[in-house]
């Protein structure tokens, strides 16, 4: 009979490690679950260094759970596979296992060890030293601009709200374009601030100089972000209804290495387009995702809009699809799911080196 645990001839000991910005808690136990040690260790360069060879005084090690490899963990992970040992993204304990086993850094640096042993809760880290990444770090840059230049046009068509009479008269009507241009124009006199007109004059111009400011840096940002993802994935981006930034989004949601998609149904869920089963006893039935990475459901969204727009195929899905007594709702839902089936083979088709 196959033995269920793991190769014995491959490694001795299995690591965990809890992270934190300043200090990282590990932990090793042996293949049948035992506490070999636990120890703390500087987030550091030196520190990474000691954590490793701290495990592997207890033996071979095989493979090491890391919770936060995309955050507090991200040097300690590359430092690991630096090294050729095998890095496991934990999750941390669910409520109902904290609440029995109490919280410390011990407890999760044991708990993750225990997780990348059975391979429960467990995934692939992301590769962090590639086009990739680098595509990450833009798009983190873009979108708080866009947040920020979003609150800021609102901002100012609140103020305009409550202005003065006089000139509510001369902003009404105008364009978002030219309310910009013509706020960012006003000449109040600074030394009348304490009036209510003076001061909401004041703070109008320097609303909308922000808003032109932001809108320079995304353009700026853009002409960056487009020619690197038609480096990464070219066809990716000239499929029908995908843009830079929609393009953009879905390449940093699968990552560098594409071998942790384990299948377009892993990409759907990972997106939050795979409907959950919701089946109990004679019902069989479905139920909406609402996880997955929220981002990367918008962006299929918005290839779905595009499409409903232009596409003829798609629309006559749609007319299909609607005379089964489908909803709109139910509708745009497959549509996402199709779209990202068929996004999915353009990702993995394409498959990226580090450059490290």
């Amino acid at each position: 009979m196959p033995s269920i645990t793991p190769d014995a001839a491959a490694f001795d000991i299995a690591g965990g490690v809890d992270t934190h910005l300043d200090t990282h808690t590990a932990a090793v136990i042996d293949l049948v679950g035992r506490v070999l040690g636990t120890e703390q260790f500087p987030a550091t360069t030196a520190g990474y260094t000691a954590l490793s060879a701290w495990m592997r005084g207890f033996g071979r090690l095989g493979r090491v759970g890391v919770e936060g490899t995309g955050a507090y963990g991200t040097g300690l992970t590359r430092r690991l596979r630096a090294e050729q040992v095998e890095v496991i993204e934990v999750d941390r304990p669910n409520r109902k296992t904290r609440r029995f086993q109490g919280k410390s850094d011990p407890i999760d640096a044991i708990a993750a060890a225990k997780a990348a042993l059975a391979g429960d809760r467990t995934g692939t880290p992301k590769h962090r030293d590639g086009q990739v990444e680098a595509l990450r770090n833009l798009r983190v840059a873009r979108r708080s601009a866009v947040q920020q230049r979003a609150d800021t046009q609102r901002q100012i068509k609140t103020l305009i709200v409550t202005a003065p009479d006089e000139l509510r008269a001369q902003l009404r009507g105008l364009t978002v374009k030219q309310l910009i241009v013509t706020c960012a124009g006003l000449q109040p006199d600074r030394a009348d601030a304490a009036s209510p007109t003076t001061a909401v004059a004041i703070a109008l111009r320097s609303l909308a100089r922000r808003h032109q400011q932001l809108s320079t840096e995304i353009t700026d940002l853009d002409e960056v972000l487009t020619p690197l993802v038609a480096t990464i994935n070219p066809g990716l981006l000239a499929a029908n209804g995908v843009g830079a930034d929609v393009a953009g989004q879905l390449l940093v949601t699968a990552g560098e290495n594409h071998a942790r998609l384990t299948s377009e149904a892993g990409f759907a869920m990972l997106c939050g387009v795979a409907p959950i089963p919701a089946s109990s006893g004679k019902t069989t039935r479905h139920r909406l995702n609402r996880g997955g990475d929220r981002q990367a459901n918008a962006a299929l969204y918005r290839v779905v809009l595009c499409r409903l727009r232009w596409d003829p195929r798609t629309r006559e899905y749609v007319q299909r699809r609607t005379r089964d007594g489908r909803s709109k709702k139910e509708i745009i839902r497959c549509l996402k799911r199709y779209i990202a089936r068929e996004l999915y083979q353009l990702i993995i088709s394409n498959d990226l080196q580090p450059t490290s």
